[in-house]
């Protein structure tokens, strides 16, 4: 008789499990230190991590299709390859509306950051600084995340 597979139910405690615990498993797996990044992150990669220990990681000419693709993608300058487009930053030309002590401020999304008032500025806390003389979590005051980072 088969046993079951225990992969599933250790990637479903990922999520409840505590952060120390989770940048413990991280160095077990990785053998360094944990990334100063968010718990999101780690649990992604903590997930990958386990699947591909247990069943096994990337054919290699999968590796070599996604090399390839990067290649033509950045031009073969490797420094590029750390950068990752923003997945949660809303597209060029979205205006975002925030009411601030009876006055509605606007502000348009560009290319490489954000207009107010005709300015450009290259974050959102900077803008919500300028509107409230105090700081701010730019895409919290924009109700683009919760205090909590969700969006």
């Amino acid at each position: 008789m088969n046993k079951p597979d225990p992969i599933p139910a250790r990637l479903a405690a990922l999520k409840t499990t505590p952060t120390p615990d989770l940048k413990q498993q991280w160095r077990d797996l990785f053998d360094s230190e944990p990334p100063p990044f968010n718990r999101r992150f780690l649990e992604s990669r903590i997930a990958y991590r386990i699947q591909e220990l247990a069943y096994g990681g990337l054919k290699p000419e999968t590796v070599r299709r996604l090399e390839r693709l990067g290649e033509e993608l950045d031009g073969g300058d490797r420094s590029k390859r750390g950068i990752r487009a923003d997945r949660d930053r809303p597209i060029t030309g979205t205006r975002l509306l925030r009411e601030w002590q009876g006055v509605e401020q606007v502000v348009t999304v560009t290319a490489d950051g954000f207009e107010w008032q005709g300015r450009p500025y290259k974050s959102l806390s900077a803008i919500a600084r300028a509107i409230t003389g105090t700081r701010w979590n730019g895409w919290v005051f924009f109700g683009l995340k919760n205090h909590r980072g969700r969006t």
